[in-house]
């Protein structure tokens, strides 16, 4: 049988109408709360942007985004991830950052959410100067090391921004062709 993935047996009884918007509504909620996520970083926004990409496909069955487009979302997905991990931690040990000023960038991170945009920029530099700066008691290492660590989270931001784009307008691209 030459089946393909995402298209093959059996199909299941059409959601009603109201139950199928509903499930409509939900992706499109949690693609806007993913792509809050990704900008800010306590809330994990790549997973929860592909969670709503798929709950949209399950919901038109498969129809319009198949299986084979959903395995290279998630690839990007997958990528989007690996950059931020390695970003945050390439970016303070590239600047000679101690395991103080990672976890101070954490925790100014997490702070500075409640001081919305400002907090975000300064929070994650602040926490890992004052954590750097307990570490090692030297203002020159704790400047680098903070400014290290703020570069590699914001180019870790900036990817997955940029691969969340990327992975909406793939999305699209197939649903409207």
């Amino acid at each position: 049988m030459g089946a393909t993935f995402g298209t093959t047996g059996p199909r299941r009884e059409p959601l009603p109408c109201i139950m199928e918007l509903t499930l409509y509504i939900l992706a499109a909620v949690l693609v806007l709360i993913g792509l809050v996520g990704v900008v800010i970083p306590a809330l994990p926004g790549i997973p929860v942007v592909y969670g709503g990409l798929l709950l949209a496909a399950w919901t038109g069955d498969f129809a319009q985004v198949g299986g084979w487009h959903l395995v290279g979302i998630a690839v990007l997905a997958a990528l989007a991830m690996l950059i931020d991990f390695v970003a945050g931690t390439l970016g303070p040990k590239a600047a000679g950052a101690s395991g103080w000023a990672v976890g101070g960038a954490a925790v100014g991170t997490i702070l500075g959410l409640f001081a919305g945009i400002p907090g975000l920029l300064l929070g994650p530099f602040v926490g890992a100067l004052l954590g750097e700066l307990y570490a090692s008691g030297d203002m020159q290492k704790a400047t680098t090391a903070s400014v290290g660590t703020w570069v590699g989270m914001a180019l870790g931001t900036a990817a997955n921004v940029a691969l969340c784009f990327l992975m909406l307008g793939w999305y699209l691209l197939v649903w409207l062709w």
